[in-house]
């Protein structure tokens, strides 16, 4: 006498007409109804606990993983051939997120648009300025923006992390020239002000400035050589470079600490600072394939301050450039500010005396913002 035909599930005894096998196992009609279903892209049939997808869309384990990613900002399920990507990083977002997000003043913090040069020059100097307290506020960014990109795109805004309530505004890299002559800041700062932020005041603000990397050589090994001599000058000239740039000894060695490798010699001293790979967070940032970047100043919304930052980095990588390691090994702080032309850098120089950098020449302290 042949075994009955049992469904594995409910035990009903079936025929061999009403008996389906699916993976190995007989199922009846309502069981395999309510046990197992159809992959929705490949038609394939799987079990039910083994579905992935959506509440209306209903995936194989392969199709998931293969054809389809989820959006990383609705988390909606969408094809391979649906998904749209930005150009700042390789997450997926549908159709409705992305054109969302690409509408927005501020993008996210990994946005890295292929940069474009202004100006005529060797050294190109990229501005990251943190302002705070008016709020990560798109309609806001759209108008420091309009301000700013009035004629072409020079500047964009970025999400900032570290800020409670602000952004962070980039500019493309510029000589030193374009900042001062061509580029708008003080009305792009003077907005800002008017908008209710903040940048020195607020505490949690930094003024980051990125220079060119292609300035200081032809080949990496002629760069590397006056990348030393930058390293040493800060570390050499630390405690006047810390008045200048208005942070915190606390704030100083959370986001741009000193390497305190200095040495008689700056081989030695650049080896060590190398060797301690302290990462980005530090006064001289080494870590980005293009720039060298100067982190250790404090932001600011005033323009004779801002200005005089930027002129400041652009004489210390001009001086590194300039002289040997015998000559800047020997320089001291007064002999480096007796350099600067006084009639190039206006701003500089009253900043040092207003620091009392300057020689012996001391003026009043301004208010910063």
């Amino acid at each position: 006498m042949n075994e009955p035909i049992v469904c594995h599930f409910c035990r009903a005894e079936l025929s061999a007409a009403e008996a389906h096998e699916f993976d190995s196992t007989i199922l009846c009609d309502h069981c395999l109804e309510e046990r197992t279903t159809l992959c929705d892209c490949c038609l394939d049939r799987i079990w039910r606990h083994e579905a992935e997808g959506n509440p209306t869309y209903t995936l194989c384990r392969y199709c998931y993983e293969n054809n389809y990613v989820c959006c990383a900002d609705c988390g909606a399920l969408v094809h391979n051939d649906d998904a749209h990507y930005t150009d700042d990083n390789d997450e997926p977002y549908c159709q409705s997120c992305y054109d969302k997000l690409c509408s927005q003043a501020i993008h996210s913090y990994h946005y890295k648009p292929s940069p474009v040069f202004f100006g005529e020059g060797s050294l190109f100097m990229g501005i990251e300025l943190e302002i705070d307290r008016g709020g990560e506020d798109n309609a806001n960014a759209e108008k420091i923006l309009a301000v700013a990109n009035r004629n072409e795109d020079r500047i964009y805004c970025k999400h900032d992390g570290s800020l409670d309530d602000g952004f962070e505004i980039v500019s493309e890299p510029m000589t030193l020239e374009y900042h001062m002559n061509e580029m708008n800041w003080r009305e792009i700062l003077d907005r800002a002000v008017e908008l209710g932020y903040t940048s020195h005041n607020a505490g949690s603000c930094g003024l980051h400035i990125h220079c060119s990397r292609t300035f200081f050589g032809d080949d990496y090994d002629e760069q590397e050589i006056a990348i030393g001599r930058v390293v040493y000058f800060v570390e050499k000239h630390w405690s006047e470079l810390v008045k200048f740039s208005r942070r915190t000894i606390g704030s100083l060695n959370r986001w741009a600490a000193k390497y305190a490798t200095i040495s008689d010699s700056i081989l030695e001293t650049y080896q060590k600072a190398k060797n301690r790979d302290l990462g980005r967070y530090v006064a001289v940032n080494l870590t980005n394939f293009s720039t060298v970047e100067f982190r250790m100043f404090r932001g600011t919304l005033r323009y004779e301050t801002f200005i005089a930052t930027v002129q400041l980095v652009d004489e210390i990588c001009r001086t590194a450039a300039q002289l040997d390691d015998y000559a800047m090994e020997n320089l001291s702080w007064s002999e480096f500010v007796q350099r600067i032309d006084r009639d190039a850098k206006p701003e500089l120089i009253a900043y040092l005396k207003s620091r009392r950098l300057y020689v012996n020449e001391i003026t009043n302290e301004t208010e910063e913002r």
